[in-house]
């Protein structure tokens, strides 16, 4: 094992019951570092919605306590285990990089042979995993994390940015994997985005960038809707100037004469929001669902999707391809699309509670935790 001096014990996030106030406490960092394994200084966390249903205990995937919050980060390397000095895509690592990385993978379950680590059933993914059994510092709110042995890993382009770079190991990198599932879009396509949180903006830029020939952005408030016209909407509706389901769907129809989007995106986690896009697209659509992750339920005619012979995608993080697209993607739009706009906010590990509410009041698009920040 390759290694600088390694601490003793760090400062993590723990949640130990859903839904109560957060704070820090010390979590033994292991000594030694397995095989394929290795042991980094994270350097940024951002937050996202599904941190949020987590520790509310509302996420649609079971969860056991307790845990350490967190899924979106990026480390610093302080220790390499024996054969993990290359990371997924061949590049040497030494201590020092930077490296985002994968949820862990089993590599011989039933979706692994179908090449669908997202879908491995023995998947340990982080942030979301029991703290109980060792390595415990499976999560990004800590001052330290293990990067276990199934999962892949990149190195950080020097150009990429702390911030930026932990946004890409969730939100990114899911928008990247759900626009290569939705198909070809072209100067043909009418495209409607639901939500205009950071995966919605992103999402936005993306179907711009792939030609869409117009992308409609639905959300609040109107502040986000600005800045998804940054990121190339050619128009944007408003929830609270239009907060009726009507007036949005015939917005919707007005704009394609009557007929409907050739591709509606869910990004907005809000169930009430499918029965609503199955109505905005015409006939023979694709229907795309990315943010459906909480727990809660809703109604829908099921006959309306029959009707206009709609093809529903479920589209569900991301892989290691993904996540390299991402990084990818902020190297070749860094002066095109203003990324650095859903950043809202840069905080010490020790404001995770004010921060955790501030997101439940959408008060914040995307904040980013500075784990090596910590104020008294």
């Amino acid at each position: 094992m390759k290694a600088t001096a390694l601490p003793e014990y760090t400062l993590a996030a723990v949640v130990h019951e859903f839904g109560q106030p957060l704070g820090l406490e010390e979590v033994a960092v292991p000594q030694k570092v397995e095989p394929g394994g290795l042991l980094v200084e994270i350097v940024a966390c951002s937050l996202c919605g599904t941190d949020v249903h987590c520790w509310e205990g509302e996420l649609a995937i079971k969860v056991e306590l307790p845990l350490i919050l967190g899924h979106e980060m990026v480390g610093r390397i302080i220790a390499i285990g024996e054969g993990a000095d290359v990371d997924s895509a061949g590049q040497p690592l030494r201590i020092g990089d930077r490296v985002l990385w994968t949820h862990a993978v089993c590599g011989h379950c039933v979706m692994c042979a179908r090449k669908r680590p997202t879908l491995c059933r023995n998947k340990i993914p982080y942030g979301q995993d029991t703290m109980k059994q060792w390595p415990h510092l499976l999560g990004g709110l800590a001052q330290h994390g293990y990067v276990l042995p199934g999962s892949g890993r990149l190195k950080v382009p020097a150009g990429v940015p702390d911030d930026l770079a932990s946004m890409a190991s969730c939100a990114l990198r899911s928008v990247v994997n759900a626009v290569e599932q939705a198909g070809r879009v072209g100067p043909e396509h009418t495209v409607v985005v639901q939500g205009a949180g950071p995966l919605g903006i992103l999402a936005t830029g993306l179907f711009a960038r792939a030609g869409a020939g117009r992308v409609i952005t639905i959300g609040a408030p109107d502040a986000r809707l600005e800045i998804a016209s940054a990121f190339g909407a050619d128009e944007v509706i408003s929830l609270a100037a239009h907060p009726d389901p009507k007036d949005r769907l015939d917005m919707i129809l007005d704009a394609t004469g009557g007929m409907g989007a050739d591709l509606v995106a869910e990004f907005s986690g809000h169930p009430a929001a499918f029965a609503e896009g199955v109505d905005m697209a015409g006939p023979d659509a694709r229907y795309l669902l990315v943010g459906q992750l909480g727990s809660a339920t809703t109604q829908i005619a099921p006959g309306n999707i029959t009707k206009k012979n709609l093809t529903v995608i479920g589209s569900f993080s991301g892989d290691l391809s993904h996540y390299r697209g991402a990084l990818t993607i902020l190297e070749r739009f860094a002066g095109e699309l203003p990324f650095d706009r859903l950043i809202s906010g840069h905080y010490p590990l020790s404001d995770i509670g004010s921060v955790m509410t501030r997101m439940q009041n959408y008060q914040e698009i995307k904040p980013v935790l500075l784990p090596q920040e910590v104020s008294s």
